[in-house]
């Protein structure tokens, strides 16, 4: 198959930006000391997990089990975070599993969650490390206070399978010196209750490139950063040209002289505006907004299309993680070059 063979709608991949994307970050944490520990939730291909690796991360991040589960199959990851409060048997039995495979850590806020993984891990060989999670001022989840992060520390220190691992957030966007004081109080009170702080994990790709302006961090997590998408760019985080995700579209429909339809709707272009106007960016053609879509039709409009049926358009979307879970595979190119595809290994993966 030729790359204009390729059958739409379609997510193409090219692995030139994402590589260069996974290396220029790479640098950045090496010249602050750093260590880096990307999220897969944005790409969810083992390839892309191993490549991160050999460029100098430590391991990955994973929101979910079954996650860690798909990006460990093929081999090449040996440490795994899991930024999740997890809960439930079922789960906290996988957990065990998953812990005997690989180096694994994981967070919890909440003295319910750090004792159902004592259950699961008191007969445990080795204790399974437990950071808190702290709310630094994101407002998702996390314990509120440093005070709470000492004291939710010593309980995990105290009970049986259990080893308090450390301290880890998602902090707000701008706002890093509030998030250095938040998890420099919190270490302080850890210490002072005789507890080591081996890890102080922060992270999030809107604050990339101000990554080392919170010392405290020991290691940084990201995700998007791999393909960046409209929203990174519209923050100025990027160009186009470091986006390495792009949908493929077909124009099949164009019933009007500003206006086109194309074979990509919200089942592939997702509803995310994330603060934007418009549900994506037509490569090349700055003045066409994507401004509607149905589940299987998206709406093209600008002053003067330009466009006739059977034309094809490339759309940087809003919020690449979303998009890549849509799609069973992904078409992996370099430039105009077509590699083929590649199955999307932990789509769906939300248990």
């Amino acid at each position: 198959m030729t790359f204009r063979e390729i059958d739409t709608p379609a997510v193409l991949i090219d692995l030139d930006i994402a590589e260069a994307n996974i290396d220029r970050f790479q640098a950045h944490c090496d010249r602050h000391g750093l260590r880096l520990r990307p999220h897969i939730k944005t790409h969810k291909l083992p390839r892309l997990a191993q490549r991160q690796i050999a460029a100098g991360a430590i391991g990955i991040t994973c929101q979910k089990i079954s996650e860690a589960e798909a990006m460990i199959a093929e081999g090449g990851v040996e440490d795994v975070l899991l930024t999740y409060n997890i809960l439930g048997a079922e789960k906290l039995a996988r957990l065990r599993k998953l812990a005997d495979r690989v180096r694994l850590s994981v967070v919890c806020d909440n003295g319910q969650v750090a004792e159902g993984l004592s259950a699961a891990f008191c007969d445990a060989d080795a204790p399974l490390p437990v950071l808190v999670e702290c709310d630094t001022g994101a407002g998702r989840c996390g314990v509120q206070t440093p005070e709470a992060a000492a004291e939710l520390a010593a309980a995990i220190a105290d009970l049986p399978g259990l080893r308090f691992g450390g301290l880890m957030t998602y902090p707000p966007v701008g706002r890093e010196a509030k998030v250095q004081d938040w998890l420099t109080r919190a270490r302080t009170l850890c210490e002072a209750r005789g507890l080591t702080v081996e890890v102080v994990s922060n992270g999030g790709t809107p604050g990339m490139w101000q990554a080392q302006e919170v010392p405290a961090a020991t290691e940084y997590r990201i995700g998007t950063y791999i393909y960046n998408d409209r929203s990174l760019q519209a923050r100025g985080l990027c160009d186009w040209a470091d986006c390495a995700l792009a949908v493929l579209a077909t124009v099949v429909s164009v019933p009007a002289p500003d206006r086109a339809i194309i074979d990509a709707g919200s089942k592939v272009l997702t509803s995310d505006l994330l603060g934007l106007e418009g549900f994506g960016h037509v490569l090349g053609r700055p003045d066409i907004t994507v401004a509607a879509l149905s589940e299987e039709h998206g709406t093209l409009s600008a002053a003067t299309i330009g466009l006739a049926v059977g034309d094809r358009v490339r759309i940087v979307p809003n919020h690449a993680c979303v998009v890549t879970n849509m799609l069973d595979r992904v078409e992996l190119v370099r430039g105009d070059h077509h590699e083929g595809p590649a199955p999307v290994a932990a789509r769906g993966q939300v248990w």
